[in-house]
């Protein structure tokens, strides 16, 4: 896994094989924020890292200038690595160690951007599950997005506050968002 810009570009990351994880593809992560860096102004957002994993995620964020980064999965290897990682590479990390559905329900943190990959054998319902919770409970800011990471066999556009999906091979990021008067 490696950082694709920012400070750290270039940067490589080895995670210990033990971790139960399924890292974003270079090729995926860097369409992402190609589509997020006509959108947003990374240092002046807040993040929310669902299912964390390695902090793949929240590395690149924090690597292009974000302060605001949260990253949460229910792993206690993983949170001590994203913990590490972020302590030796000097970035702005929080970390939470929680089952990520309690963590939307009992949060009062709010976000410009919420990144959730869960795993790919989620049935559909557990996908809807954490779309229902964080617009449920707003958790995003005036503007946000709520991006889910799955693979192309799972469609998530029939929910009604789907805006668009960018496809990367099999891989398939889903945009949630509030409505103005929702926000």
């Amino acid at each position: 896994m490696r950082i694709i810009s920012g400070k750290l570009k270039g940067r490589r990351l080895k995670a210990p094989k033990n971790l139960p994880v399924r890292p974003t593809t270079d090729m995926a992560k860097e369409g992402l924020f190609n589509v997020l860096n006509n959108t947003y102004y990374f240092d002046s957002i807040a993040v929310i890292d669902l299912f964390s994993g390695t902090g793949n995620i929240a590395y690149e964020f924090a690597s292009r200038g974000t302060k605001n980064i949260y990253a949460i999965d229910a792993n206690h290897n993983c949170i001590r690595y994203i913990y590490n990682t972020s302590k030796e590479l000097e970035l702005e990390i929080n970390t939470n160690k929680s089952d990520v559905y309690k963590f939307l329900e009992k949060t009062n943190l709010k976000a410009d951007i919420i990144f959730a990959d869960p795993p790919y054998d989620f049935t559909p319902e557990k996908f809807i599950e954490i779309i229902d919770l964080v617009m449920t409970n707003k958790l995003l800011n005036n503007g946000g997005t709520l991006i889910i990471e799955h693979s192309k066999h799972t469609d998530l556009s029939k929910h009604h506050k789907h805006t668009y999906d960018k496809r990367y091979g099999g891989n398939v990021f889903s945009f949630f968002e509030l409505s103005e008067d929702e926000s």
